[in-house]
């Protein structure tokens, strides 16, 4: 990933990663069995992907019922949870993933048409 020079508050400069047309999202979808909520959220999350990201992405999905480790390590405290681990910063979307304007917004996808 590229790193292009930030200012901080104190006035230092320090490496910030950047986004590029190569970045590959790597997604993580924690659920709880096969719900109707869950469902939908994976359903919405392969739509919104394969509209904004056209083959830039990799969906990991979890099962906590399987895996409950994997919800505490990543502290996941509702689920159906959308984990955006790459590009960085981490962020989290909780719920079906159904208002798609929200979901752009989280994954910081707004305006990548």
């Amino acid at each position: 990933m590229k790193t292009k020079p930030v200012k901080s508050k104190t006035g230092k400069t320090k490496q910030k990663p950047s986004k590029t047309a190569n970045d590959k999202y790597i997604l993580r979808l924690y659920i709880a069995g096969q719900t109707p909520n869950a469902v939908t959220a994976l359903n919405n999350l392969k739509l919104i992907c394969e509209e904004q990201l056209k083959g830039k992405f990799h969906i990991e999905v979890i099962d906590l019922l399987k895996n409950p480790q994997l919800g505490r390590d990543d502290q996941i405290l509702a689920i159906p949870t959308l984990m955006r681990k790459l590009p960085l910063p981490v962020r989290l979307i909780i719920g079906d993933l159904s208002n798609t304007e929200r979901v752009l917004v989280g994954l910081d996808l707004k305006g990548h048409t």
